[in-house]
């Protein structure tokens, strides 16, 4: 049985882990082994949302099945490591979408209903926050997923990666009510 929570500081090292896993393997089909390695530098933890309490871990007996999170923060996507991307302004749920954030799947769990577990608690929260619609920047083997879940495409979008190579990317929207 699939269990949630929180995430905290001390979950850190096993979230990177588990994001590094599903970059590598669930983008095969996907993307090029470039664009893979590059997704690396695009894609991340970005920590301010778990210093938010707006992350969540999908486990299964102890294991991390999934994580992702909510923002009420500007930033769209890209973690720590990201600078350039980041936007910590917060946002104003009358007129702003909130920012579903980091979601990622094991491989081990794929296609069990986690993705939909933490889509499901992120959109109940920002909801709860008094957000009217959310927006979320998507890769191309979770678009499959948010399109079931409501989502529609804004606009495709290459976002640049070390060395030159392109990670394409779905900025992707939906109405909370």
């Amino acid at each position: 049985m699939l269990a949630h929570r929180l995430a905290t500081a001390a979950d850190l090292g096993a979230l990177r882990e588990v994001m590094a896993i599903a970059i590598a393997e669930l983008q095969k089909g996907f993307l090029s082994a470039e664009q893979i390695a590059a997704s690396h530098a695009v894609m991340g933890l970005d920590t301010q949302l778990i210093a938010d309490g707006t992350y969540f871990i999908v486990e299964k007996e102890g294991r991390i099945a999934g994580c992702g999170g909510w923002s009420h923060r500007a930033t769209l996507y890209g973690g720590d490591h990201s600078a350039d991307l980041r936007d910590p302004a917060p946002l104003d749920p009358a007129i702003d979408a909130a920012r579903i954030r980091a979601m990622y799947t094991h491989p081990g769990f794929a296609r069990r209903g986690v993705g939909r577990m933490v889509m499901s608690l992120c959109e109940d929260a920002a909801r709860a926050a008094g957000f009217r619609r959310a927006e979320m920047m998507a890769t191309l083997s979770g678009e499959p997923l948010y399109r079931a879940c409501g989502y529609v495409p804004i606009e495709h979008v290459e976002a640049p990666g070390p060395n030159g190579v392109v990670v394409p990317l779905v900025r992707m929207g939906k109405a909370l009510d």
